[in-house]
């Protein structure tokens, strides 16, 4: 790839977009709470205890410094294929290709495990009701979603920001009702932590391990650097990522925190929401119904942003060459939508919900663990290419350092955990798999460049 702008073959921006920088802050809200806050947080509680609210915060300070750097790169060169392209930029066409299909990959495991969970969830509501019936109704609706092109898409996202934050701050004032005492209720509290033992429960292994699940809470990051070519003013992206990871560090630190001190560590359930657990003994009839709403909420928004992404990405990738050029055909009659790529995105995302509902449920909770970590090491892409990329002062390249370190903690802590264990062998596999295709293309893309 060319290191100039003018020849970039991922295209560079002419025009301004349509975002403010505050919107897109709000859609990087939206695209980021997902049932990995919602859901996964309690695995993290039930390995880690109280110090989960450690955990998040090192999340937070890692997934901000992968999308300042990414924002800054937006701004400095902005092109439709992002990370991707950026890869590409530093390393060569390998890296630009693996990180595109790894993206695809990923997101897509990720969209069916999502959808599992949404079906399963909506069944508290309608036991008799087929798993696979819901997941083709929620499938259908973020098709639909994607089909309204990028201004439908930042609408619904917007919208449903709006009721996942909601949902939290609901749960943030009644839990700090309960702790003042101005709820009924003789419940016993754990209070704060009174040792080093009870504030990290299993130790530091049990501590290093629950930052996967940390860091799984702020996945969906890429598609706002898909997103950012929409700003308005691109030199805006740095600031609607601080405003981004300040307003979810808050409150994910301040839910997560209220949750492991209204209820004692054995209490928690990988099955149940953490926030519906601390609120149990108040016996509030509404809340479990309101929560499994935002919860729906929330895996609906974070799927149909992944869609959204992967789609437009795979177009991309096809102008560039790293997928056929059938993907890139775009439909004018459906507001440019490239129809191809959304199609193999459905197709991939049948194969994934027909996969999670067949296979036994250990096998696939692996592959969809190992999908999170291919999500990490795009992060991880990101930072590397930022070095060799952006020119920045020392201190710059030192906290980009410390932000590798941090998604490094969270890949290897799952080696620390026997349970997850697996999931990362899995995730070298399916990149050695992509690996060795991009190996195989490099004779495809030398003939390309001679012709």
């Amino acid at each position: 790839m060319s290191q100039t702008k003018s020849s970039s073959p991922s295209g560079q921006n002419s025009g301004g977009g349509n975002l403010t920088w505050w919107q897109l802050s709000l859609m990087g809200i939206g695209c980021t709470i997902g049932t990995g806050y919602f859901l996964g947080s309690s695995i993290g509680i039930m390995m880690t205890g109280p110090s989960i609210v450690i955990s998040f915060v090192l999340a937070a300070l890692g997934t901000y410094i992968v999308f300042n750097v990414l924002a800054k790169m937006t701004a400095e060169d902005p092109q439709k294929g992002s990370f991707c392209a950026y890869a590409k930029k530093a390393f060569g066409h390998w890296a630009g290709f693996s990180c595109g299909w790894n993206y695809w990959l990923s997101n897509i495991l990720v969209m069916g495990s999502q959808l599992t969970a949404l079906s399963i969830l909506s069944r508290f509501w309608f036991e008799q009701v087929p798993l696979w019936v819901f997941a083709s109704g929620y499938a259908i609706l973020a098709i639909i979603v994607v089909l309204t092109g990028t201004d439908g898409f930042d609408k619904v996202e917007n919208i449903l920001a709006v009721v996942k934050v909601a949902a939290i701050l609901m749960f943030i004032i009644i839990a700090g009702a309960t702790l003042l005492g101005w709820m009924d209720g003789d419940v016993k509290k754990p209070g704060l932590p009174g040792s080093t033992g009870d504030f990290f429960h299993d130790g530091f292994p049990g501590f290093w391990s629950s930052l996967i699940y940390a860091f799984y809470a702020f996945g969906g990051i890429e598609v706002i650097g898909l997103m950012a070519m929409q700003l308005k003013k691109k030199e805006d992206g740095p600031k609607a990522g601080k405003v981004m990871m300040f307003v979810l560090a808050a409150i994910y630190v301040v839910s997560m925190g209220l949750a492991v001190t209204m209820v004692f560590h054995g209490a928690f359930d990988d099955k149940e929401s953490p926030f519906v657990t601390a609120l149990d003994d108040y016996h509030l009839a509404f809340f479990p119904h309101v929560f499994n709403g935002a919860i729906i909420i929330a895996g609906f928004s974070t799927m149909t942003a992944s869609l959204f992404g992967v789609t437009n990405l795979l177009c991309t990738m096809s102008e560039d060459g790293d997928a056929p050029l059938l993907f890139s055909k775009k439909t004018k009659k459906l507001k440019d939508l490239p129809l191809a790529s959304l199609g193999l995105g459905a197709a991939g995302l049948l194969a994934s919900i027909i996969t999670a509902l067949l296979m036994p449920g250990k096998i696939y909770e692996y592959i969809t663990t190992a999908a999170g970590i291919l999500l990490l090491y795009n992060w991880l892409f990101i930072i590397i290419s930022s070095l060799k990329v952006l020119k920045q002062k020392i201190w710059s390249k030192v906290f980009s350092v410390v932000g590798l370190l941090l998604i490094l903690a969270s890949i290897s802590g799952t080696l620390a955990e026997k349970t997850i264990r697996p999931g990362f062998y899995v995730s070298i596999l399916l990149a050695g798999i992509i690996g060795i295709v991009a190996f195989f293309m490099r004779k495809v893309w030398k003939r390309t460049e001679t012709s």
